[in-house]
């Protein structure tokens, strides 16, 4: 008998189960974000919360970080390699400079990282591979304690202001 036999509730799901609350999934999601992205950064993005982007905050909680990086079906290296592939395939460099700091989190290496950022030159174009190897050696010398080099993306932790017509924000 399956776990999903016993208890009524199919664990391929993750934290969205049937009898799942809405409060239960966020709690869940909250959960993951913040083993994946940080205390820290959370909490700021939590702090930079307002009426305008309190729906859209509870949004990718309950609904990224909740629904779906609580599934089992994938680990979370694999997640983060995916998601890594995703920013460079639509040039989502400060999201990039993020979710390469969270592969380390997620037990990616390095090596691993640069073989994602290689797979993806052929997939989503040299020029897109061009600008994320320059994002993850800024992410790897800011935490290797190196200053930048000129012309690279600063890769800031935290997402920088945008222009008007691009929203910054939070995106898993």
């Amino acid at each position: 008998m399956t776990e999903s036999d016993r208890s009524g509730n199919d664990a391929r799901n993750g934290a969205v189960l049937p009898a799942a609350t809405s409060a239960q999934i966020y709690d869940a999601g909250m959960r993951v974000r913040r083993e994946v992205l940080g205390e820290a950064h959370v909490d700021r993005a939590n702090a930079a919360k307002d009426d305008f982007t309190a729906d859209y905050q509870d949004m990718i909680t309950r609904i990224a970080w909740g629904g779906i990086w609580t599934r089992p079906g994938l680990s979370r290296q694999m997640r983060s390699a995916i998601t890594l592939t995703a920013l460079i395939a639509h040039g989502h460099w400060d999201e990039l400079a993020m979710h390469v700091r969270a592969a380390l989190t997620n037990g990616l290496s390095r090596d691993e990282i640069r073989e994602v950022l290689l797979q993806s030159a052929i997939y989503c174009g040299v020029p897109a591979a061009n600008s994320a190897f320059k994002t993850a050696q800024a992410v790897f010398a800011q935490l290797d304690g190196q200053p930048e080099e000129s012309g690279q993306n600063p890769a800031p932790e935290t997402p920088t202001q945008a222009p008007a017509s691009t929203p910054k924000d939070d995106r898993p």
